[in-house]
């Protein structure tokens, strides 16, 4: 799908500095600073409109969230849904998931959502996948020993590649739903895509991994 040039984007994403991290890499071993205490930190890679981390944020004050994208025509969507909930507890970050080694320390997440990633589906095109092998090398320096990936996709081919590419990598998989909307998993909270997809009829793919 085509995104709508946004040419003001820059400039509102730059007026809201509480809300948007101008600057993360100043933060990295140090995020406790940015948030005001030392709650743990889970970060949404590819985060969206920011239904998801929103309303995450919302059923769990105790937690921080840092929603990443880096579609700047997108994540204002984001923004403006943070600005009408005004919630302390979420921060945004236009940033590139190749990055994130810049922007934090070992143990500064403590989770990692990818929700609804694109499933780039050509062979060649895998390497851009956020649970290829290079992604979960980031993803483990970021994370504490045995951090953990939540993941959720529509699409059958990215899910089952991302099983086997989690497998290869020596993950364990604690949860696995094949159709999560017709699973006995309680709390899931939908993205965007999400709701749409299942509106559609397809159906819902999720999986949590861990570091070993």
């Amino acid at each position: 799908m085509r995104l709508r040039n946004k040419p003001w984007a820059e400039e509102k994403l730059a007026a809201y500095p509480q809300y948007v991290i101008q600057q993360p890499e100043s933060h990295k071993g140090k995020w406790r600073e940015a948030f005001g205490n030392d709650h743990p930190i889970y970060i949404e890679v590819g985060t969206g409109k920011g239904r998801f981390i929103t309303e995450m944020a919302m059923v769990n004050p105790d937690i921080n969230f840092i929603g990443i994208e880096l579609a700047k025509s997108v994540i204002v969507s984001a923004l403006d849904r943070l600005i009408e909930a005004d919630l302390p507890n979420v921060k945004l970050m236009n940033e590139n998931a190749n990055d994130l080694r810049n922007f934090f320390a070992k143990g500064d997440v403590a989770r990692v959502y990818l929700n609804f990633s694109d499933p780039w589906p050509k062979t060649r095109h895998e390497k851009r996948r956020l649970t290829y092998e290079t992604f979960l090398q980031v993803y483990e320096d970021i994370l504490p020993e045995k951090g953990e990936i939540h993941f959720k996709t529509d699409n059958q081919g990215l899910f089952e590649s991302s099983l086997m590419s989690l497998s290869r990598y020596g993950m364990l998989l604690k949860f696995v739903s094949l159709d999560l909307h017709n699973s006995d998993f309680e709390g899931n909270i939908m993205t965007e895509y999400e709701e749409r997809f299942s509106r559609k009829g397809n159906r819902i793919y999720r999986l949590e991994a861990q570091f070993r």
